[in-house]
């Protein structure tokens, strides 16, 4: 257990044998012995370990190990193998600590993801999507509205989103995987909450529009499509910018970012798709877009990130029925104990993001 745990502890760090070894001041082949099982490390050794890679010793006997199942990166190919790895392993760790948390209730805290029933069999139309959304939101009781927590709808839904600080890979993109049959989506901690839900929604459009797509008809294309009548409705885009129009003025789109959290590029697809501005106009807009680098930074302020509450609500649900102790509830959340028990007061600030 101790050895497949320090490998993967070690991945997630990005550190090589012989980066860990020097870490500790131990041999690489040491390290290699200790996670093939061939010794054990006493415990001042794991004590260094531990620290050396940021986990608590608890996390060496953590008794569940789980893997993910059918891994998309939405920009794999540029993303070194090594970094690839460790993105993984960070993932892993999450979903370990979510799974363990979630299996002391007597009963499952969420429910199981399942697809929308009613969604059409087959869809071999962009325009059906706009419809497959509006479904989707139906049935999850979203209305028109503007979604304020999307991490919140999802994860009541059945599909797991965790985060990872994405600093160091700006070609990171995504990542959605499954866990015993559990949808995970991952995003970047540190991108831009409009980028963030762009990306969530793109990936429940794969979950909910899986096997229905016409052959000839583009995957990416679609699910683009879904997130952004997901996002930002129909029924809302026509009452806020009317049916026609042959100019949208740039403080229309910032307000409408504001309130829907969908870019202000995706503002002018939805303006497109919907027929409201000419293809031409919304191409012309794009190019004026790139000259100024809005295309990479949009002008105003960025949208809020999102702010992950599920696993910190389950944390102290569990907390409150004596389900866990504080030290197992620090465990969890990443945290030393004394930080924990001030949080618990409301002496330390925000509970949310120690995910």
């Amino acid at each position: 257990m101790i050895g497949q745990r320090l490998f993967r502890a070690r991945k997630a760090a990005g550190l090589s044998l012989r980066d860990l070894a020097a870490k500790v001041d131990l041999s690489h082949a040491a390290i290699k012995k200790y996670e093939d099982e061939a010794a054990t490390p006493n415990s001042a050794t794991l004590i260094k370990l531990a620290q050396a890679l940021q986990v608590r010793t608890e996390y060496f006997f953590r008794p569940e190990t789980v893997a993910l199942e059918g891994i998309e990166y939405r920009k794999r190919g540029t993303l070194p193998k090594k970094r690839l790895e460790a993105i993984e392993h960070e993932v892993i760790d999450q979903i370990e600590r979510r799974i363990e948390l979630e299996n002391l209730f007597p009963a499952p805290p969420l429910k199981a993801f399942a697809p929308v029933a009613g969604l059409p069999k087959k869809i071999s139309d962009l325009s059906q999507i706009e419809d497959a959304a509006e479904q989707v939101r139906n049935a999850w009781a979203l209305g028109y509205a503007p979604i304020p927590e999307l991490i919140d709808a999802l994860e009541t839904h059945g599909i797991r989103v965790f985060m990872i600080d994405a600093h160091a890979d700006p070609k990171f993109d995504g990542l959605a995987a499954s866990v015993n049959g559990m949808p995970v989506i991952v995003v970047g901690s540190n991108w831009p909450g409009d980028r963030q839900r762009f990306t969530m929604a793109h990936e429940l459009g794969h979950l909910m529009l899986a096997g229905r797509l016409a052959e000839d008809m583009d995957e990416e294309l679609a699910c683009n499509r879904f997130a952004g009548a997901f996002l930002v409705p129909r029924q809302s885009a026509l009452q806020e910018l009317g049916a026609r129009r042959s100019y949208i003025e740039l403080k229309e789109l910032a307000l409408l970012k504001e309130e829907f959290g969908l870019s202000m590029g995706g503002l002018l697809y939805r303006a497109r798709d919907l027929g409201i501005v000419t293809p031409a106009w919304r191409d012309e807009t794009v190019r004026q877009f790139r000259l100024k680098g809005w295309n990479l930074t949009e002008p105003g302020d960025a949208y809020p990130v999102e702010q992950p509450h599920v696993f910190e609500q389950l944390i102290f649900h569990a907390l409150a029925e004596d389900y866990i102790g504080e030290s197992k509830a620090a465990e969890l959340m990443r945290m030393p104990l004394t930080a924990f028990r001030k949080m618990r007061t409301l002496e330390g600030g925000n509970a949310a993001s120690h995910q």
